[in-house]
């Protein structure tokens, strides 16, 4: 066999060696990804599990805390649109 074709044969080896590790690296990410994706939703269901269950064990300190959020909150914007007239 000339070397040509062993080069080109390497090369071809290579290209698919290289592209079998590509792909597995693209699976690998994509559970990774779903793995996460999995770990952040029973995050975020736990924690609107207990908020729900902390309204209903304390309902008056929560809208009390709810509105002192949305009041400071609503200053905030208002000093924020005030701010930019002068500019």
């Amino acid at each position: 066999m000339p070397v040509a074709e062993k080069a080109v044969e390497q090369v071809r080896d290579f290209h698919r060696g290289a592209a079998s590790a590509i792909a597995d690296v693209f699976e690998d990410g994509i559970q990774m990804t779903k793995r996460v994706g999995k770990s952040a939703s029973d995050a975020t269901e736990e924690l609107m599990d207990d908020s729900v269950n902390r309204i209903k064990r304390h309902p008056v300190e929560s809208i009390v805390t709810a509105f002192a959020i949305g009041f400071i909150i609503g200053g905030f914007v208002d000093w924020l649109t005030r701010r930019q007239r002068y500019f």
